[in-house]
């Protein structure tokens, strides 16, 4: 499941943000604003998404939506949870287009500023020049 997100999240930054990236395993250890969507798929199971944005990510992200080269901790906020929205939305299209254990999303929610403490099984961290997302997943009980 974390591939689809993944690949989602490579389509973004390279059709939105339209920068080059690299990719590594594991999450960012810094400072991020980070939100969830809760998925539940078609094999019963229930996972966690948590998307953890640094505010330079998402001052990047805000720049490119709002136009603006600075905003407030509110806007930052929204910005985080469309972008998650966005990510994990096209994710899901993406895994229902390829019949890979297709997936409804709740709403997302925001979580915390600060540094990314939560358990997950598997997570990736896209960097653009020194801004990053971390994509972490965890299996959770219904």
């Amino acid at each position: 499941m974390l591939e689809t997100i993944e690949q989602a999240a490579r389509n973004f930054c390279i059709h939105q943000i339209r920068e080059s990236f690299t990719l590594h395993d594991g999450v960012v250890k810094t400072r991020t604003l980070i939100a969830y969507i809760d998925i539940d798929a078609r094999n019963k199971k229930k996972y966690r998404v948590y998307i953890a944005l640094d505010k330079g990510f998402i001052q990047r992200v805000s720049k490119i939506f709002f136009e603006e080269d600075e905003n407030d901790e509110d806007a930052l906020i929204d910005m985080a949870l469309e972008t998650t929205n966005l990510i994990v939305g096209s994710a899901k299209v993406v895994s229902e287009e390829q019949n890979e254990n297709p997936y409804t999303i709740s709403t997302p929610r925001f979580e915390k500023f600060d540094l990314f403490d939560f358990a997950y099984d598997e997570a990736k961290t896209l960097n653009i020049q020194n801004d990053t997302i971390s994509i972490a997943i965890k299996e959770i009980n219904a």
